[in-house]
């Protein structure tokens, strides 16, 4: 028995008609029950004009994992059977099976459509015969005896209309990307560009988007998952932004948490790539990038971009590659904010050394006047810091205890630096393990 939030589906005419007259018609009329679960979900992977970066990615997620999802792992979710051009054991006439079965209506289980790279224009082609991008061959007709290579673009619009879901992973998926850059001659497109505004898919689902060049591979598993929750019944359809991204991973930044970010707000910007500082006057854009690598890690929650030391080129956004270019020059608006920042910046970074001077130090060692450490600390005699110190207790402690004037009152520990009390001179050789150590006169 099925628990959580219900959420009712919506259906469309043909969905029904899909997978044959003699299939229940279930969610949306895709098989399986209303109330969920279901047992098993198709997913067929189509590369257009792709590097396969993405499926690398993909392969490398944790959370959830690629594994998880095709061994049925995870709770409340239907097993996954995975059709991948390069991971699927099959190949030939038995890859392309389940791919002909779903066009044609008779694979009797809902499926969700994954599209790696941009969709080439060559449905304008004057003849059938020409392609940027083929998957499988033969034609899509039963009687045909062709053996010509059949278009991606093909696949792609007639497994449009019973697709529970279609998801496109990757930013030539998504937004056109480097296949669709200037000068291109193939006339890619977005995935969405191709289908239309109008798309829904046979559970009334739009386009679903997961940017990246390569994205991060548990943005993509996620996304999945929570698409699948949907289609089990068991949760409403998750939350995308107006272009259809998952709001909840790409809803902030790249620059609210980059860990270089505490350098621009003091004015200190990196040189070169690799740097520990700021990136954004070596051709970092992310403070106007959505993207949360730097929060989530590359692969297994590590690495990414700018905790590598490399700068932020845009790749999730539907402008890259062009608006971004040319890589690795300071976008023109940091001329007016980098030199805002290194300004205000400047003063802030100062005030904050004082700070950081003055908590470094323990109430102790201010009344003693300096600090017990062998390591060469000593205790500032900086007057502009002790007047800093004084007005910033005041407005610290103000309408509070005062704990700075406690602490003045509290007397010194007797037997604080009990070694020089009972006169062991710290200087002289001791043995040590049958080992004579020089005294520092010595050395």
């Amino acid at each position: 028995m099925s628990t959580g939030y219900k959420q009712k589906l919506q259906t469309v005419p043909h969905a029904g008609g899909v997978f044959g007259a003699d299939v229940d018609p279930g969610i949306g009329g895709l098989g399986g029950s209303p109330d969920g679960p279901l047992n098993i979900v198709h997913v067929f992977w189509i590369a257009g004009m792709s590097c396969d970066g993405c499926s690398i990615a993909a392969s490398g997620a944790t959370n959830p994992s690629v594994e998880d999802l095709l061994l049925g792992r995870i709770p409340n979710l239907p097993k996954v059977v995975l059709h991948h051009p390069v991971l699927s054991p099959g190949a030939g006439t038995e890859f392309i099976r389940p791919f002909r079965k779903a066009v044609e209506g008779t694979l009797g289980a809902p499926y969700v459509v994954v599209l790696e790279g941009s969709v080439p224009d060559d449905q304008a082609f004057p003849t059938e015969y020409g392609y940027f991008s083929a998957m499988g061959a033969g034609g899509f007709d039963p009687e045909s005896e062709t053996d010509q290579p059949n278009r991606v673009t093909d696949w792609l619009w007639k497994l449009a209309p019973g697709a529970a879901a279609y998801v496109a992973i990757g930013t030539c998926a998504t937004w056109g990307g480097i296949p669709a850059a200037a000068g291109n001659i193939t006339g890619s497109m977005s995935l969405t560009d191709f289908l239309g505004k109008d798309y829904r898919s046979a559970l009334g689902v739009p386009v679903v988007n997961v940017p990246g060049c390569s994205p991060v591979g548990d943005n993509f598993t996620e996304t999945v998952a929570a698409v699948l929750l949907f289609l089990q019944n068991l949760a409403p359809l998750p939350k995308f932004d107006e272009l259809g991204r998952p709001a909840w991973l790409f809803g902030e930044t790249v620059h609210r948490h980059c860990p270089k970010a505490g350098y621009y707000e003091e004015g200190v910007f990196a040189h070169e790539p690799g740097d520990n500082e700021c990136l954004v006057e070596i051709g970092c854009w992310g403070p106007v990038v959505q993207c949360n690598i730097v929060e989530r890690g590359a692969i297994n929650h590590m690495g990414g971009c700018m905790v590598a030391g490399g700068a932020c080129i845009g790749c999730t956004m539907p402008g890259f590659p062009d608006k971004y270019s040319p890589f690795y020059k300071a976008p023109p608006g940091s001329a007016i904010s980098g030199t805002t920042s290194r300004i205000t910046g400047g003063a802030i970074r100062r005030l904050r050394r004082m700070s950081m001077s003055t908590g470094n130090s323990t109430p102790l060692w201010d009344n003693a006047g300096e600090a017990p450490s062998a390591w060469g600390r000593e205790s500032s005699k900086n007057p502009l810091l002790k007047v800093n110190s004084y007005f910033y207790k005041k407005l610290q402690y103000s309408g509070s205890v005062n704990h700075a004037n406690r602490n003045k009152k509290q007397p010194l520990p007797q037997s604080r630096d009990i070694l020089r009390q009972k006169g062991i001179d710290m200087n002289a050789s001791v043995p040590v393990l049958q080992e004579h150590l020089v005294s520092r006169e010595e050395l």
